[in-house]
This record gives C-alpha cells, sequence and structure tokens, in this order.
C-alpha cells in the first residue's frame, strides 16, 4: 500500500506538472512538447535529485537543440540529419559526463529537426527556454506538492527485515545443530532475499536524507530517524555474519544434548525478539547471552586441556559460538533507545 502511495503521488505530481508547463508553453506560443519530456523526466524520488539532474539536463538538452540546428542547417530535414545530431549529441554528454541528460537531449535533438522550419536560432533559444519551463515547473511542483516521505515506509522495511533475520537465524543454527548444514539452499535463499530488503531500505534512507535538506524533520522525527539508520547498520552487521554460517563449510557438531538444548534456547528467544519486538526484555537476553559466553568459554578450556596436538582451524563449536555471541550482541544494540 505504502509503495501504491509513494508511485500515486510521483504520477499525480507528473500529470500536474505536464499540465502547468504545457499551459504557459501554449501561453508563450511555444511548442509543448520538448516541456513536457523534460517535466516528465524531472520528477524524481527526492527534491535534490530533481535538481542535480535538472542541473545536468539543462546543458544536455542544449548541447541536443545546438546540434540538431546545426545539422538542418547543413543537410536539410534528412536522414543524415537525424542520424549526426544523434550521435554527435551521445558523443558529446559522454565526453562531457552528461550521462543523466543524455536520453532527453538525444530525444529534443531528433525531436527538433522535424519541427524547424524558419529561423533556427530563434527556435534554438526557444528550446532552451521550453527545457527550463520543464525544469522549473516539475521541480517547484516537486518539492511543495505531496513532497516525498519515506520514515514510514523506512519503519516497516526494517520491521520485515528483523522478522526474516530472525527467521533466517532460528533455521540456520537449528540446521547446525542437527548437522545439515550441507543443505544450504533456503538459507543462501534467505540470505539473498535479506540483502536485498537491506539494500533496498539503504536507498530509502538516502532519499530521505536528501529530502530533509528541504523537509527537515522535526526534533522527534530525526531522533526517530537517526535510530532507524543505526538499527539498519545493526541488521546488515547481523546479515553479515549470518552470511558467515551459512557460507562457512563446518564439520559435524560434537556437543552434548544439554549444551544443544541451552544453545538452541538462547537462539529462538533471540529470535522471538526479532519477530516480535515487543516480546523483547533486555534482563532475559543478558542471561542468555551469559549461557553462550560460559559455553564458549568451556569449549575454549577443553580444547586447550587436551594432548593432542592443537587444531591448525578453529572447531565448529567455537567459529559457531563466536559468531552466534556477536549476533546476540548486535541485537541487544538494535533494541537500544537513543539517548
Amino acid at each position: 500500500m505504502k509503495h501504491f502511495k509513494l508511485a500515486g503521488s510521483r504520477v499525480v505530481k507528473t500529470g500536474i506538472s505536464i499540465f502547468i508547463t504545457a499551459w504557459i508553453c501554449v501561453l508563450l506560443n511555444w511548442p509543448p512538447v520538448f516541456a513536457v519530456i523534460t517535466a516528465i523526466v524531472t520528477i524524481e524520488p527526492t527534491v535534490s535529485d530533481s535538481i542535480k539532474k535538472g542541473i545536468v539536463r539543462f546543458p544536455a538538452s542544449a548541447i541536443g537543440s545546438a546540434y540538431a540546428v546545426l545539422f538542418i542547417s547543413l543537410f536539410g530535414d534528412s536522414p543524415l540529419t537525424y542520424a549526426l545530431a544523434a550521435v554527435f549529441t551521445i558523443a558529446t554528454c559522454f565526453r562531457l559526463k552528461l550521462h543523466a541528460g543524455l536520453l532527453v537531449a538525444t530525444l529534443t535533438a531528433v525531436a527538433m529537426i522535424e519541427v524547424i522550419h524558419t529561423n533556427v536560432l530563434m527556435s534554438f533559444f526557444i528550446r532552451l527556454g521550453t527545457t527550463t519551463t520543464g525544469l522549473v515547473v516539475s521541480t517547484v511542483v516537486n518539492m511543495f506538492m505531496m513532497p516525498p516521505e519515506y520514515t514510514n515506509e523506512i519503519a516497516k522495511k526494517l520491521e520485515s527485515i528483523a522478522f526474516r533475520t530472525g527467521i533466517a537465524v532460528e533455521k540456520v543454527i537449528q540446521d547446525l545443530l542437527d548437522n545439515q548444514h550441507q543443505v544450504v539452499v533456503v538459507e543462501q535463499d534467505l540470505a539473498e532475499q535479506l540483502d536485498k530488503m537491506i539494500h533496498q531500505t539503504e536507498q530509502l534512507i538516502r532519499f530521505q536524507k536528501e529530502e530533509a535538506k528541504f523537509h527537515p524533520l522535526a526534533g522527534s522525527e530525526q531522533t526517530h530517524f537517526q535510530q532507524e539508520q543505526e538499527q539498519l547498520v545493526r541488521l546488515r552487521l547481523i546479515h553479515y555474519h549470518l552470511g558467515n554460517l551459512i557460507y562457512s563449510s563446518f564439520n559435524a557438531v560434537e556437543w552434548p544434548d544439554e549444551k544443544r538444548t541451552a544453545i538452541m534456547n538462547a537462539v529462538t528467544e533471540m529470535a522471538q525478539s526479532l519477530k516480535h519486538p515487543d516480546a523483547y526484555e533486555r534482563s532475559k537476553h543478558r542471561e542468555q547471552f551469559t549461557r553462550l559466553t560460559n559455553i564458549f568459554w568451556d569449549d575454549n578450556r577443553a580444547i586447550a586441556e587436551k594432548k593432542e596436538k592443537q587444531p591448525a582451524n578453529l572447531p565448529p563449536e567455537l567459529t559457531i559460538l563466536y559468531e552466534l555471541l556477536s549476533i546476540y550482541n548486535l541485537v541487544e544494540r538494535y533494541f537500544e533507545k537513543p539517548q
């Protein structure tokens, strides 16, 4: 529903930008098509992006217009004119690194050829005027009408990522305890889904940061947004440690049933906290963390007391516990309240 709302607001803003742009061009007796094209492509997810890309698209469109004027003066309205205008526009935009404006500049160049009949110089300046109109109108509409707001969607994304992380951690540890880690397809799919969701949320956070330059968040909203950014960092790190468990090769673990039960109980409680944040209790979380830490040091001592040669690599039990303790610590920090 939130995606539909964001997409719907963008459609509405695009429609209004097109109407106002075309109306102004008609009043000035300018061809509205070029201004409308510019208005359509200038509506971006954030006002900042609209301005940044608009700054690139204006000179790019001017380049396309200039080449259209140049080649129609030399070769008239011919196939060669279309080809040369397009090729030279693309090459120049690439050379000047005006990549964001390349498409609209090329469209401008080839579209202008058909409408230039007299006074090519006047046509060039009119084209600059229509470009400016499209840029200004769409940017103003994007800034003041239904300004983008991503904090609610970011919060929902975080909840979904945390929920899926809880499921993934529980499944991975259960498979390791059951010595079934060779079956990793499901875990890898979960990891890839989590990585995609985290990347999408990072993009939304970038959008919100850019938008805050023009529509600053209030005090409490800013604090909440800062907490969301920190939570996403924690989830990204949890995903890293979870990946270490998924993509590493382990021999069969040799824990007694008592330790297996204690470890799985701790993981289940942690997973419940991620899936249902209201279930999180710091005291219980710390208690389980202490149990896992004790198991970790017990295994360390057991290895140190062995008579045979020390292993070249960490035993799977210590590696799993290290990653699990790291995840446990990050979950606690995930639920920390801002000061």
